[in-house]
């Protein structure tokens, strides 16, 4: 059970670290989407019924470090939320005040 905001005393709180989990996952997922796509795609070659097999090493390397870059990025955009101490790190949906509570 999250706890009361400490400004507002609203029940609308979600966990920080829930939310910097998901941003990492679906930034690596983005980035991995990402570069797959601009690897079997690329402008002006439409890929026809059949993939090459020497595109498919391109397009899994190109998956992998676009999403370990989507990754940083997922961490970087929710990073700047957290409060400074320690604790579990919350944030209000209602008022976008951050805080922490010891447990």
């Amino acid at each position: 059970m999250p706890p009361p905001c400490s400004r507002c005393a609203s029940q609308h709180i979600t966990n920080l670290e829930t939310v910097r989990k998901l941003g990492i996952s679906a930034g690596a997922l983005a980035g991995s989407l990402k570069g797959t796509y601009t690897s079997l795609y690329s402008p002006g070659r439409l890929l026809t019924s059949s993939i090459p097999l020497t595109r498919i090493a391109a397009a899994v390397i190109a998956a992998a470090t676009s999403g370990i870059a989507g990754a940083a990025a997922g961490n970087q955009m929710i990073q700047h939320l957290f409060p400074a101490g320690e604790g579990t790190p919350w944030l209000c949906l209602g008022c976008g005040h951050s805080f922490r509570v010891l447990d």
